[in-house]
């Protein structure tokens, strides 16, 4: 147990990647916030729970069982007890300073839910193209808030208020991995809360070689489709439909992932919740130009 800022909690996930985890940890464990750290291991099979034990006895381990995807973060979130999570990837860290700034913003502003920061990838601190995307969001933004508001965010980037998270119900499990985060964020948003993009929290991100490409695409095809199934009305979950339709004309993932999502149907339906017609007008300022 921390004997840190107690505000923030970290919540790190993982599957098979050892020496990504324990290169993470190196930098958390010496932030000087120090934060309680938990690591959610997936179902690894390369010994990487035992490995952090080893090496940062510190540092609390929450054995799955079973490769979660993202609902993983929730399974942390559920088991700290700080009121802010940072959430974090195996491959990813936060700056020195930067959990204890965006807690400063989360005490500040009791209408905000979440805060994502400015992600550096690899030695050459290079911007996440998706910063400049976040930066320009095009949704107006209120008055006093810390940043420009968004409708989607980078979760291994991201501080989250704790109690509007777990509200909200966490991420989604059928979803696993790949733009997970928009379903929670239309949700939190339909419930009156505020998600922002901070770019003075920065964020490391030292992309794994241990990828999935494919595989994460077809993913991010159908979850895109079913959340447009789950909560937009049907004039703009039939322009997603079509459009993804005519991606799987050329694309292999958009195949899979249009293939996977027509599959999901059945559920899809039956959890079936339109937004409201103001967090609509949101999502339609972000969808691409017809």
């Amino acid at each position: 147990m921390s004997d840190g800022d107690p505000r923030v909690a970290v919540v790190m996930i993982t599957w098979n990647r050892r020496a990504e985890v324990l290169r993470s940890l190196a930098h958390f464990t010496v932030l000087p916030e120090r934060p309680r750290i938990l690591v959610v291991d997936n179902g690894s099979t390369d010994g990487t729970a035992q490995a952090v034990a080893r090496r940062f006895p510190q540092v609390e381990v929450l054995e799955a069982g079973k490769n979660l995807g993202a609902a993983g973060r929730t399974l942390g979130a559920r088991r700290v007890e700080a009121p802010y999570v940072a959430f974090a990837d195996d491959d990813t860290w936060w700056d020195p300073g930067g959990l204890c700034h965006a807690a400063d913003l989360l005490d500040a502003h009791p209408r905000l839910a979440i805060v994502t920061g400015r992600v550096l990838v690899g030695p050459e601190e290079r911007e996440d193209p998706a910063c400049e995307v976040l930066a320009r969001s095009p949704i107006p933004r209120e008055p006093d808030m810390p940043g420009p508001p968004i409708l989607g965010f980078l979760a291994g980037a991201s501080v989250v208020r704790r109690s509007a998270f777990l509200e909200a119900g966490g991420f989604q499990p059928r979803l696993f991995i790949g733009g997970e985060e928009e379903l929670l964020a239309a949700d939190l948003v339909a419930r009156g809360w505020w998600l922002c993009y901070v770019p003075d929290l920065v964020v490391h991100h030292y992309p794994s070689a241990q990828r999935d490409p494919f595989g994460r695409r077809w993913h991010q095809v159908r979850n895109a489709l079913w959340f447009a199934w789950l909560r937009r009305p049907l004039a703009s979950a039939l322009r997603k439909t079509l459009s993804a339709a005519r991606a799987a004309l050329r694309d292999r993932a958009a195949r899979r992932g249009l293939t996977a999502a027509l599959a999901g149907l059945p559920w899809v339906l039956g959890q079936r919740r339109v937004v409201p017609p103001e967090v609509e007008h949101r999502l339609r300022l972000l969808d691409p130009p017809r």
